[in-house]
């Protein structure tokens, strides 16, 4: 039957593409009016949950269909844990989902161009999403989220790992724990094949199985001082991905 790996490969691949498609943009239009009925923080309780459910969903239906393998536990004993920052590597496009399919309280931070968009405007504003349109409010927000118990999932090099390499640490992460005095989670992901890397097409459909493994690092305490933490934390993290590693296998 080998012939027919690559038909059934390729359609659950982009057939579950258009299904991930189609439950974000269900939620988000029923998320819209339910963020002007309910009160907000059972809004944002309601609006979180469902995020990390369908994410969970997701991520069921491909280890079922048998074209990908996740070790996710390792994030389950954090569910309950807060205030705290969740500061993984950030090889893939999927990391988001990987982690809050696991944490029923992640706050995540949402660029400004997906604010709007339909497929993602109604639940980014009914699970209390922080809107990053500038640095200064993003901090603000993100510390008050912190301080009535959500646990910010932010990744310090502030964008996707290019060629497998791990990119400088930005300093907002450690400004954001210094002011909320959360301490900050490291975490590490670990996958088999460049997938949804940078400069990878969504449509380009990647050597399965696919692998997704994710482990705890060691947690920071709040920093006295901004620099030296960010220098502390991004040394760490490069010594356990590898000096040049970010989580991919070539």
């Amino acid at each position: 039957m080998a012939w027919l790996r690559l038909p059934y490969e390729c359609l659950v691949y982009y057939g579950g593409l258009l299904l991930f498609g189609a439950m974000c943009l269900v939620w988000s239009v029923v998320a819209l009016p339910l963020g002007l009925l309910l009160p907000k923080r059972a809004g944002v309780r309601l609006g979180r949950s469902v995020i990390a459910f369908g994410f969970r969903a997701y991520l069921l239906f491909l280890e079922f269909s048998g074209i990908v393998t996740c070790d996710l536990g390792a994030l389950d004993g954090l569910g309950d844990q807060s205030p705290l920052i969740v500061a993984p590597n950030h090889p893939s496009l999927i990391d988001v989902v990987l982690i809050v399919s696991r944490l029923r309280n992640a706050v995540c931070i949402i660029k400004a161009t997906l604010w709007n968009q339909l497929m993602f405007s109604g639940s980014a504003r009914l699970a209390g999403y922080i809107r990053n349109f500038s640095q200064s409010r993003l901090i603000v927000d993100a510390t008050q989220e912190i301080g009535q118990g959500g646990q910010l999932l932010v990744f310090p090099e502030g964008t996707r790992t290019a060629d497998g390499m791990l990119r400088p640490f930005k300093g907002g992460f450690a400004l954001i724990a210094k002011r909320a005095r959360a301490p900050v989670q490291t975490v590490f992901i670990e996958i088999n094949h460049p997938f949804l890397c940078k400069g990878c097409s969504l449509l380009k459909k990647p050597q399965f199985p696919l692998v997704f493994r994710v482990r705890l690092g060691k947690r920071f305490l709040p920093p006295d001082e901004v620099r030296p933490y960010v220098s502390q934390l991004e040394q760490y993290c490069r010594d356990q991905l590898g000096r040049d590693g970010a989580g991919v296998q070539q």
